[in-house]
């Protein structure tokens, strides 16, 4: 399932290549073929992201929702455009490690991905864009269509978004519909409070509220959508990790101090995911670390996707069980 940070980054990229331009839209699947219609020729006039869901804006009020779910993505190709006010917490081009530190040569993950312009600069490319970790860059030489335009239809795509040098092939997605006002309102109201939207001291409260009346397990409660936005399978593992925290204690019963923490983290990690394109959830690596962190899924946890390995800190054989029909990575000595 596709965690925050990706989310927030593709409706970024919507922002840079669509938004005040004309679109036009196709269902080459035929299962959105009337709302591509009642888009076609419409101009993208805003984008925001929320959670795991995605609403652009065009004229007249009328909004695409897009919900990628287990297995939708999204393939850019064109003049894909970078966001310089995005690429590192301090502002400048290239990437950065957690201390800042630019590095000098850009970082490509196992999957291809380039963790920070995954996007890439402007060029003429074919960038897929899938809404999970395992983001894949398919620019850069090589592809056989890279100088046709528009680029051919490839598998089973519900929307295509156009403009004059820029498109974006939707499959697979969970939810793809056209909404009003009023129901993006609805939509969202549903949704727990998301860091790079809502008030962050005020989401803290309510997050912290919610949490100490419910008894569902924390490890429940932060995947639960209407209690935080944007959480999935890795950062809920790595957050509850990084707290020392059982999974399986309810959450009233989880020491408020340990839920204000939890909060504070997830904050600071989404910021984080959404400036590398990584969910970087360790800290302190020197530079090598780092690079090797960041190439490698492997080495950037601590706990997710390591069962019967052991412990970063203690040692003792990470376990993986079901909770909720996901699977969950702890610790069972540093987290019990």
């Amino acid at each position: 399932m596709p965690e925050g940070h990706s989310v927030h980054r593709i409706a970024r990229q919507f922002d840079r290549n669509f938004v005040g331009r004309e679109v036009s839209a196709s269902s080459p699947q035929g299962r959105f073929a009337e709302g591509a219609r009642i888009i076609n020729g419409r101009t993208a006039t805003s984008v925001r992201a929320v959670g795991k869901q995605m609403f652009l804006e065009f004229d007249d009020d009328l909004w695409l929702r897009v919900h990628l779910g287990m297995y939708g993505a999204w393939d850019f190709a064109g003049e894909v455009v970078v966001d310089p006010t995005i690429a590192s917490a301090n502002g400048r081009m290239g990437q950065t490690n957690q201390r800042g530190t630019q590095l000098e040569v850009p970082i490509l993950d196992d999957a291809g991905e380039n963790s920070l312009t995954s996007i890439g600069a402007p060029r003429r490319a074919r960038v897929r864009v899938r809404m999970s970790e395992q983001t894949t860059g398919l620019g850069g030489g090589g592809d056989a269509d890279e100088d046709q335009w528009p680029p051919p239809v490839v598998g089973q795509v519900r929307l295509r978004l156009l403009t004059a040098v820029t498109s974006a092939d939707l499959r697979g997605p969970t939810a793809c519909e056209l909404q009003t006002p009023d129901e993006v309102a609805a939509t969202i109201a549903k949704l727990g409070p998301d860091p790079l939207v809502d008030d962050v001291a005020e989401s803290e409260e309510i997050f912290t509220a919610v949490v100490a009346r419910k008894p569902t397990p924390i490890g429940q409660l932060l995947m639960d959508q209407s209690v935080v936005s944007g959480i999935g399978n890795v950062y809920r593992a790595e957050l509850l990790f990084r707290a020392r925290q059982n999974p399986h204690t309810a959450g009233r019963e989880v020491r408020e101090e340990v839920v204000r923490d939890l909060w504070r983290d997830w904050v600071r990690l989404l910021a984080i995911g959404v400036e590398t394109g990584q969910m970087m959830t360790m800290d302190d690596l020197d530079p090598d670390a780092y690079r090797a962190a960041m190439a490698h899924r492997d080495d950037r946890h601590w706990v997710y996707h390591r069962a019967g390995l052991p412990c970063r800190v203690c040692g003792t054989a990470i376990v993986v069980e079901e909770m909720a029909t996901r699977k969950l990575y702890w610790c069972p000595r540093c987290q019990a």
